[in-house]
């Protein structure tokens, strides 16, 4: 099963980095089943899979924290190896929930923020940002935004069309070049995030200019997200490089084509991150 979902990890570029860690952590049940010796024996085979989990997509730091925190809460706790397997599963449970609720905390504290009328632009495709987006609707507040594709795999469509079927939100799709046309127009512009790491956010490619053209524009930034994709130490962010038939299908003579997945942001460039533990102090 563990070697399975590090498959599944490894091809899972596209999908939030909550979603990944929650399959990740609920692979390590795997474990429940084997037969182990000692409770020593135990801990070695979780750090090993835990650590194979981790390096199946080192960009993610929610899969990197859900994987220390089983570790740092399992590991030399129990000294049998049925009390330590009892005490796996649940904890299993508590970060799989932890972060399952994350979101939706953050997207409940997010939501208050949207005033009535407001235009604000939007980057990507953020599960979080869409909850805080249709929580405020849902409340009776008028919204208009502007969606960048997104490009090269163009999941900011994805986001306009969940938009649109959203009452009392008006969606407009722009494409990435746009924003400092549109930004003007715009009272905010909110993300969500892969991740952040002492000082730097890193996101879907193109956020780090729409930040700075925001910044240059005194056009605020708000980026919401769970705590769990905050990291201080311990965790070193490896960007991934996709194919390049995402930007041309067919190969161009003597042209490297150069395709990443994320940037990297200042966090000083951000005005504020809602998290499920309400506005973090970065």
């Amino acid at each position: 099963m563990i070697d399975e979902t590090i498959a599944e990890i490894r091809e899972m570029q596209t999908h939030s980095s909550s979603v990944v860690a929650v399959k990740a952590t609920r692979a390590l049940s795997d474990l429940l089943g084997r037969d182990h010796a000692t409770v020593e024996e135990f801990e070695r085979d979780l750090e090993r899979n835990a650590s194979a989990l981790k390096r199946a997509n080192p960009s993610h730091a929610s899969l990197f924290n859900a994987m220390e925190t089983v570790l740092v809460n399992v590991v030399d706790r129990k000294d049998s190896v049925e009390e330590a397997k009892s005490l796996l599963d649940e904890v299993i449970d508590r970060v799989v929930e932890d972060v399952q609720q994350g979101k939706s905390r953050a997207a409940r504290n997010a939501a208050p923020t949207f005033e009535d009328g407001e235009t604000f632009l939007i980057h990507d495709f953020s599960s979080t940002v869409l909850e805080a987006v249709e929580g405020a609707a849902s409340d009776g507040t008028y919204l208009t935004a502007y969606v960048t594709e997104a490009r090269p795999r163009f999941l900011g469509r994805k986001t306009a069309r969940r938009l649109a079927g959203v009452d009392r939100v008006e969606p407009h799709l722009v494409v990435d070049g746009a924003c400092g046309t549109f930004l003007p127009e715009c009272d905010r512009v909110v993300l969500g995030m892969d991740c952040i790491v002492d000082d730097t956010l890193y996101n879907r490619v193109g956020t780090f200019p729409i930040i700075a053209t925001a910044n240059y524009l005194d056009v605020p930034v708000t980026v919401v997200g769970s705590a769990a994709k905050i990291v201080d130490d311990g965790f070193v962010f490896q960007n991934e490089f996709r194919p390049p038939a995402e930007i041309s299908l067919e190969p161009i003579e003597d042209v490297e084509i150069e395709n990443p997945a994320y940037d990297a942001t200042p966090v000083e460039l951000i005005d504020e991150v809602i998290t499920d533990n309400g506005v973090e102090n970065l």
